[in-house]
């Protein structure tokens, strides 16, 4: 059996099996271990994420899993270095080009082949020097014992990144699904709230709707003048309005007819004469000289501050408020595409952005992008048959209502819930919201 010749080993080690010559920029694949110049096994133009194929193994694995060997790179320079500095004899033995003696030893110091007569010379004296069989046993050691190291550690490194990944995936699951129960909570709890008010509410107007098929049954064969004069009565007793039940407009305690509401329309002494007020108008509206018309202009007027002007926010009270009684005046809205009407607390906010709700103090109905909607929170749109141009806000301070008629077909829009003003004094409210409105109180 013939002697294994180390140099020749050495060279092969280092030579790439796909382009046979010595490794130019090496690349090992980490799962399963074979190593390969970087040009010959990643394709020409291929993408970060295209896959690479051993030739050794046949396996398939993604371009991430390939890492640079530089302890093999320097292997091979070191193979290519000896290739350079000897020839081969007629036995295929390498030998000195200067002794012309058998490359037999290996220096460690300047990494080279180098005979007997270079180990005894004065430039290697000093140079630790070693059989060339056992520097490739020491280099094939300290490749192998690189390969393991940087396979362990990518897989650490990829380990660690998987980990790190789950880990935040499960943070994230985390605070949804509490995000979630938080919400089905509150939704629970509203669930709840709500069905208590609409239980609430139902035996009210089941009560009241009870007592009045009562009263009716025992005065339908009264005759035609009392039983209106009976309506009439109740209706300016403070009784009128309306509830939103299961989001369709119903009576209550006494259906509003023509009639009545034009009865109680044409009585002087609840109709009062509102009158814009200019210290609470929006910068950019248009007050005119008799105090009765309202419109926004186009630029906003240079006015002095005042804690009285709304700003920005769209709106002007009227100059005459309310402490008691009942109440009644109209506004012509016309054709105007953005407006609201009806009253609120003097002490309503008016700088800054405010919300258009009872609850800071307004109770209001209006047009926005094509729709009539109350100014609640949140709102409550409104199905109206017939568009309304004239408008009668009707209060009554003490039974706590605020009512809505169509003037032009004398019906009811809308009448908020019973509420309580405190004491407080209300005013007649108004919004502009674009150019094309102009709001017009009618005598």
């Amino acid at each position: 059996m013939a002697a294994v010749n180390p140099v020749k080993t050495l060279q092969d080690e280092a030579t790439c099996s796909i382009c046979l010559d010595y490794y130019k920029d090496p690349l090992m694949i980490i799962d399963c271990g074979h190593n390969f110049c970087r040009a010959c096994i990643i394709p020409c133009g291929a993408g970060v994420d295209a896959n690479v194929s051993c030739p050794c193994c046949r396996g398939s694995f993604p371009q991430r899993n390939l890492k640079p060997n530089r302890q093999l790179a320097n292997v091979a320079d070191v193979a290519k270095h000896l290739s350079l500095q000897s020839i081969k004899d007629p036995g295929d033995e390498r030998v000195c080009e200067k002794h012309q003696e058998v490359l037999k030893l290996f220096c460690e110091e300047d990494q080279i082949l180098i005979c007997v007569v270079c180990d005894r010379s004065k430039e290697h004296r000093a140079h630790a020097v070693v059989p060339i069989e056992e520097a490739a046993q020491e280099l094939r050691r300290k490749m192998e014992t690189a390969e393991k190291f940087i396979i362990q550690s990518t897989v650490e490194t990829e380990r660690q990144k998987v980990e790190s990944e789950f880990k935040q995936l499960h943070l994230f699951l985390e605070e949804q699904e509490q995000r979630q129960l938080d919400q089905l909570s509150e939704l629970d709890q509203k669930i709840v709230k709500t069905r208590e008010e609409n239980a609430t509410k139902y035996s009210d107007v089941f009560s009241c709707l009870s007592e009045l098929v009562c009263e009716m049954e025992g005065k339908c064969q009264q005759p035609a003048s009392e039983f209106l004069q009976v309506r009439l009565g109740r209706w300016e007793a403070g009784t009128w309005g309306v509830h939103v039940l299961n989001g369709e407009m119903k009576g209550a305690c006494g259906v509003c007819n023509k009639f009545v509401l034009k009865k109680l329309m044409d009585d002087r002494s609840i109709n009062v004469n509102v009158t814009f007020d200019p210290a609470t108008a929006h910068p950019r509206f248009v007050v005119s000289e008799c105090q009765k018309s309202v419109s926004c202009g186009d630029e906003r007027q240079n006015l002095s501050y005042s804690p009285q002007r709304f700003d920005p926010c769209r709106c002007v009270l009227g100059r005459e408020g309310f402490t008691s009684g009942r109440h009644c005046w109209e506004v012509m809205v016309g054709n105007g595409g953005f407006w609201a009407v009806g009253v609120a607390r003097e002490s309503v906010e008016r700088k800054g952005q405010i919300s258009l709700d009872p609850e800071e103090g307004i109770w209001a109905i209006g047009l926005s992008w094509g729709q009539y909607r109350v100014l609640t929170s949140p709102v409550t749109f409104l199905s109206l048959s017939n568009r309304p141009t004239r408008i009668a806000v009707l209060l009554n301070y003490e039974m706590g209502l605020v009512t809505f008629v169509n003037v032009g077909t004398m019906t009811e829009i809308f009448s908020f819930p019973q509420a309580s003003f405190a004491g407080e004094r209300l005013f007649p409210f108004f919004r502009v919201g674009d150019t094309n409105t102009c709001l017009r109180l009618l005598p």
